[in-house]
């Protein structure tokens, strides 16, 4: 069943930290590392709640894994978990990305990425429901998420349509456990995750930010990089990798190495990150005459969530 696998493949694309974006969604500093532990559920009156750290949510979504496990295990059936990535490992890389050491050791996470890749190409709960029989793999897909007899939920992307999901099962007893309602969930997470894509483009030609480019370009050049922004500087060490292929890996990954940590050093000389995160809290800030309410679910949901999360799993190492 193809809602199935895409089910497993939600599951281990979080995990195996394939987290992307720009500078953060619903405009919290996604691009900044917090700290592992942060605020819990409860928000003082009056004070709005916090994004989650990309650290928080990885461990929320490690909590949705092993809540789904110990549920599939109860009906009778095995469920892996995947936790091959490090803490560090699972490090998101953002538009703008100022970790020197982290891309020191990782450039701009190729070698993660590949490990990821076949994490999902090899995903055992793929294989272990392919050898089950066409009955046994039917109560598999049922108990996982419901089946066809799953509830469908549906939530409005902001300038954009609508999107669906189906859920049930399993993924919808963890949901359930660290979020409460998953239709609420769902609804404010789609919202809340897809407003940049009614700021973006302003966001892209603001003047403080475009300033604090300009300025990141110009020490890129002055390092031996001459790029007009970061992903036009990803871009070209994609093609180079491309380019030189798998017999010249190593030397690809020195070049990816180099690029990345010219890119950090200039963004953190030229605080390209504290500029991107403050302007895209002005924009976000914009809209929320009409979007305030689903912002704050959506971040009073994912602290209840972590708070939820810390009592099931370890942070991982």
């Amino acid at each position: 069943m193809k809602r199935a696998l895409m089910s497993l493949c939600a599951v281990v694309a979080v995990a195996a930290g394939t987290l992307t974006g720009c500078a953060g969604s619903a405009g919290g500093a996604r691009g900044a590392d917090g700290g592992g532990d942060g605020p819990g559920a409860r928000v003082a009156t009056g004070v709005r709640p916090a994004a989650l750290t990309w650290q928080q949510e990885l461990r929320v979504a490690d909590a949705l894994q092993r809540l789904t496990r110990q549920c599939m295990n109860r009906q009778g059936f095995t469920y892996w978990e995947d936790r091959r990535l490090t803490l560090r490992e699972s490090r998101p890389v953002r538009y703008v990305q100022d970790d020197v050491s982290w891309a020191r050791a990782h450039g701009y996470g190729s070698r993660i990425d590949a490990e990821s890749a076949r994490v999902r190409e090899s995903n055992p709960n793929g294989t272990y429901r392919q050898s089950l029989s066409p009955a046994r793999r039917a109560a598999f897909d049922a108990a996982l998420d419901g089946g066809d007899d799953a509830r469908l939920l549906t939530a409005s992307l902001p300038g954009r349509g609508q999107i669906r999901k189906r859920i049930g099962g399993c993924t919808q007893e963890a949901e359930q456990a660290l979020y409460g309602d998953p239709a609420t969930w769902f609804r404010a997470s789609k919202t809340a995750m897809n407003l940049t894509s009614l700021y973006g483009e302003q966001l892209m030609t603001d003047h403080p930010f475009t300033t604090a480019l300009k300025a990141w370009s110009r020490c890129m050049r002055q390092a031996g990089q001459p790029y007009r922004d970061p992903q036009a500087a990803r871009d070209a060490v994609r093609v180079a990798t491309s380019r030189l292929g798998a017999a010249r890996a190593d030397e690809a990954f020195a070049a990816e190495r180099a690029t990345a940590v010219a890119d950090a050093t200039c963004a953190r000389r030229t605080g390209l990150r504290a500029t991107a995160t403050a302007r895209e809290t002005y924009h976000l800030d914009r809209l929320r005459d009409r979007y305030g309410k689903d912002i704050d679910t959506y971040r009073r949901l994912g602290q209840q969530a972590y708070s939820r999360a810390v009592r099931i799993v370890a942070e991982r190492d």
